[in-house]
């Protein structure tokens, strides 16, 4: 923690006014990024795999997206959609009758 805090306040003069924007800044600067990038592109692709096979395609996106792997979990405890099928029409003579 102490080499942190020596990191992010490197160079930053702590009796300044704009003190805390810099100290911001610098932990920012230390986060990395791209691996976060890739690690949730992972992720929504397994939770775009896992909706698409649980009929949820555009919402288990959404979820893996926000929660990353919990999302995961989110779509494979929601029950999966029943297909709406609707009755076939009935015949002409069947039509003109009623």
């Amino acid at each position: 923690m102490d080499e942190w805090l020596a990191r992010a306040t490197q160079g930053v003069d702590l009796d300044a006014p704009g003190a805390f924007w810099h100290v911001f800044f610098n932990l920012l600067n230390m986060v990395p990024w791209a691996a976060m990038f890739w690690w949730n592109l992972l992720f929504v692709a397994v939770g775009a795999l896992l909706g698409w096979w649980r009929d949820r395609l555009s919402e288990s996106i959404m979820w893996a997206a926000v929660l990353g792997p919990i999302g995961w979990i989110v779509i494979l405890l929601k029950p999966r959609q029943l297909p709406r099928t609707k009755p076939p029409p009935l015949p002409a003579e069947r039509r003109r009758a009623r």
